[in-house]
């Protein structure tokens, strides 16, 4: 009797201290094996040596096996960046009855469309320097404002590169390593879309046999899973700039605006040269804060952040095969809730919500990513601002009123456009929400 009374109150001692556990243990904990692993460096090789000898054999090899996260990928917009619209025709999205008389392409003569969410743009078939290619029309479609809009492929970074002429702009060179798979290393269109082999690499020898591995960012050095986002997610300057007294001018008719030869796992450094930013000085993609001007300038901005250094990974907030949680569908504060939650050690260090952000806890000012991820950059230079920072550093009025940044691209005056800066400054400090990384500014 004795015995079973000791061990019936064990087993509740047992049970109550693992409650307890449970209950002060930080959400993070799920990722502690991936934020623990050891950083291999940015130069060392990834790429599983089985992959050596493999080479692409598109998206349908890998639904077989994979048959969920294949429906999953067939339903994202990944699948649908390069589209054929000969043979799917519902996947034009702009009005070509309103096409410009100046175009010069016709709906005829495209072949493929680029994207969909916010802009359309469509590749013709053209002879470039010899060989079989295609250029962009000289028209794309905006699809945040529904109107069409001048387009010159040429005016990049690479402008000293190419003649002032889109008809001679090869998308081989621009826009073909980052959505047809396999082009980036292969310099071969193996399938018009942005499918697995784009992130797992190669994968004849894992169709051939499942036991032979492929790259998998999620069991990777988080550092380096990022680059099989980073590959295309953040703004480049050809690799070989970095060569003594190079210039653009003399990458003449072959500056890529990709990095050329990465395939996913190897080293991404030795392939791509990240666009430049210099802090306090504001650029055609950045402004003065390190913000982003521009689209698909995700990673360039996110490995300034302390998420980054920390080993959260793309991955950690966003499902690689549904490309879920996005910009127009985000999943709202869930999202940040499964690491971060009210007086946990890595904050919210407040008791509760509203404390936090000042605001009504069910009102857009609390909202995550209202704060630390406002819109900042555009599509194109008519569209709204609609793409959201990947700083995740709150951006103070004053900040954006010293950098001589557009007052929507702050947090506060998005919402707030009946007060001034100044006012809306004086605020976080009544409320003691500024720090000395805003010292400067006031």
């Amino acid at each position: 009797m004795k015995k079973s009374w000791l061990i019936s109150l064990v087993i509740s001692s047992m049970i109550i201290i693992g409650v307890v556990i449970s209950m002060n243990l930080p959400k993070i904990l799920p990722y502690y094996a991936q934020l623990s692993q050891v950083r291999v460096g940015l130069d060392v090789d990834v790429q599983p040596l089985a992959q050596k000898s493999a080479h692409f054999v598109g998206s349908d090899s890998c639904k077989t096996c994979h048959e969920a996260e294949h429906h999953d990928w067939k339903s994202s917009l990944h699948s649908k960046m390069i589209q054929d619209i000969q043979k799917d025709p519902s996947a034009v999205i702009a009005d070509f009855s309103t096409l410009p008389l100046d175009a010069d392409f016709t709906l005829k003569e495209a072949v493929y469309s680029i994207g969909s969410k916010f802009k359309q743009r469509y590749m013709i078939p053209a002879t470039i320097n010899g060989s079989e290619d295609f250029r962009l029309g000289n028209y794309q479609w905006n699809a945040e404002t529904h109107k069409w809009q001048n387009f010159k492929p040429y005016k990049y970074w690479y402008k000293d590169a190419y003649p002032a002429d889109n008809k001679t702009f090869p998308t081989s060179n621009a826009c073909d390593g980052c959505h047809f798979t396999g082009y980036m290393s292969t310099q071969k269109r193996v399938e018009p879309s942005i499918s697995c082999e784009s992130c797992h690499g190669p994968a004849s020898q894992h169709v051939k046999d499942p036991q032979s591995p492929i790259f998998k960012a999620s069991l990777s050095d988080p550092i380096r899973s990022n680059e099989v986002c980073l590959q295309c997610h953040m703004r480049n300057r050809d690799i070989r700039l970095t060569q003594k007294d190079t210039q653009v001018k003399d990458l003449w008719m072959s500056a890529k605006d990709y990095p050329l030869g990465y395939e996913a796992g190897l080293p991404l450094k030795q392939y791509k040269l990240p666009a430049p930013f210099t802090p306090n000085q504001e650029s055609k993609e950045f402004w003065p804060n390190g913000a982003a001007k521009k689209n698909r300038t995700q990673g360039n901005e996110y490995v300034q952040d302390a998420m980054y250094q920390h080993g959260i990974t793309c991955i950690n907030c966003h499902n690689p095969h549904k490309l879920s949680n996005t910009a127009q569908k985000p999943e709202g504060n869930d999202a940040c809730m499964k690491c971060h939650s009210m007086g946990s050690l890595i904050g919210p260090h407040q008791n509760t919500l509203e404390e936090h952000t000042m605001h009504k806890a069910d009102s857009k000012g609390s909202q995550c990513i209202e704060c630390h991820m406002p819109k900042t950059a555009k599509h194109t230079g008519k569209s709204p601002y609609t793409v959201r920072s990947h700083r995740f550093r709150f951006t103070y009025p004053s900040e954006t009123k010293a950098y001589n940044m557009p007052p929507q691209t702050n947090a506060c005056y998005s919402c707030h456009q009946d007060q001034s800066l100044e006012n809306l400054q004086k605020d976080l400090l009544s409320w003691g929400r500024v720090g000395w990384d805003a010292f400067i500014f006031n």
